[in-house]
């Protein structure tokens, strides 16, 4: 894939992973537009990033993705690449009734149904270009799931099959399909439910972008990062490693 010249458009770009892709991606002459739900944030990203196009939006609502789209529509139509990064992480304990529920609903809007929604409202824009791709962030934990966040790695499993799928669908037209497979990364996701040592083990963001520009500059169609690799290739022996209580 050709990484200078497009115009993206990454969801959840206000911090963490998709604030640095989106760093990563001006610095070689593309145009970027991140969209995420907190207004404070893109506009500190905004300031400390020149050029940097942001847009208020909640993808988890239909008719903010509705809005989204048709503001893409008509001031970038010439998006070529759609970045679905968008996530939140909760701890859910499915004893604890209707309050974990609740919880559970919002992870599966956010996760996975936002991306199912906005792929297919972007598809026909995106294969109208000559060249284009999907990037769909999925999790390590897609693979070898921690027990006490059951549906963001539920979401996460559903989002690598939703994958694979997709990219079997298009095989046959302009649109290329990827999945960035990233460990823990320094980042909001997650971070306060954390033991404080993982965090500090955690990758820089800065250094995971790095590794998926170079991901999908090599045209990898699954990119698995640093420790993610790991559990990507000993799922089953990991999960009974990571849940042993």
């Amino acid at each position: 894939m050709k990484m200078t010249g497009n115009t993206v458009l990454i969801t959840g770009g206000g911090s963490g992973i998709g604030l640095a892709l989106a760093r990563a991606l001006l610095e070689r002459g593309n145009e970027v537009i991140v969209c995420g739900r907190r207004a404070d944030r893109l506009t500190a990203a905004r300031t400390s990033n020149p050029g940097l196009r942001v847009r208020v939006a909640d993808v988890a609502d239909a008719r903010s993705r509705a809005d989204l789209l048709a503001w893409i529509r008509d001031s970038f139509p010439r998006t070529n690449v759609l970045v679905n990064n968008a996530g939140i992480q909760r701890l859910v304990d499915f004893q604890g009734g209707a309050a974990e529920l609740a919880k559970a609903d919002e992870e599966i809007a956010t996760n996975l149904s936002a991306p199912i929604h906005l792929t297919s409202m972007m598809l026909p824009l995106l294969a109208s270009r000559s060249e284009a791709a999907i990037v769909n962030v999925s999790s390590g934990l897609g693979f070898a799931p921690l027990a006490q966040m059951p549906v963001y790695c539920a979401t996460k499993a559903a989002l690598h099959s939703l994958t694979m799928s997709l990219r079997h669908q298009l095989r046959e037209t302009h649109v290329k399909v990827f999945e960035v497979i990233p460990p823990i990364v320094t980042s909001e996701l997650g971070a306060n439910h954390r033991p404080a040592e993982v965090n500090r083990a955690a990758m820089p963001a800065e250094a995971a972008a790095a590794a998926i520009v170079a991901g999908l500059e090599g045209d990898d169609l699954e990119i698995a990062i640093g420790d993610a690799e790991n559990l990507r290739s000993k799922r089953d022996a990991l999960f009974a490693v990571m849940n042993r209580s």
